[in-house]
């Protein structure tokens, strides 16, 4: 191979580098948005049932004291963040990689 050969190579391959990077930095970002909103959501869904037994069930009013109604609620909520966003990243580099890839001009 002459050098202008193997320079066009390395310059390719830098590109394609950072069109990888730049794609998986998208995809992440996607997740982190995806998961935030499901677990506002989550929180909301969680929260509401939870209060609403322990002021109207006996047993969740005995039971259930301000720590543990926090700990159901944030774990519904961390819990939705981290399905959502891997759900959401493996969704976007899936799509991602069925992209035909862009011809480098070399």
């Amino acid at each position: 191979m002459s050098k202008r050969n193997v320079a066009a190579l390395e310059r390719s391959s830098l590109v394609s580098l950072d069109q990888k990077l730049a794609l998986a930095k998208i995809c992440s970002h996607e997740g982190v948005l995806a998961g935030a909103r499901a677990a506002i959501v989550a929180s909301i869904a969680s929260a509401i049932p939870t209060m609403a037994s322990v002021r109207v069930l006996p047993w969740a009013r005995a039971n259930l004291n301000h720590t543990a109604q926090a700990l159901i609620i944030s774990t519904v909520t961390v819990a939705s963040y981290f399905v959502v966003a891997d759900k959401t990243v493996l969704a976007t580099a899936r799509k991602n990689s069925f992209k035909q890839p862009s011809k480098l001009e070399t």
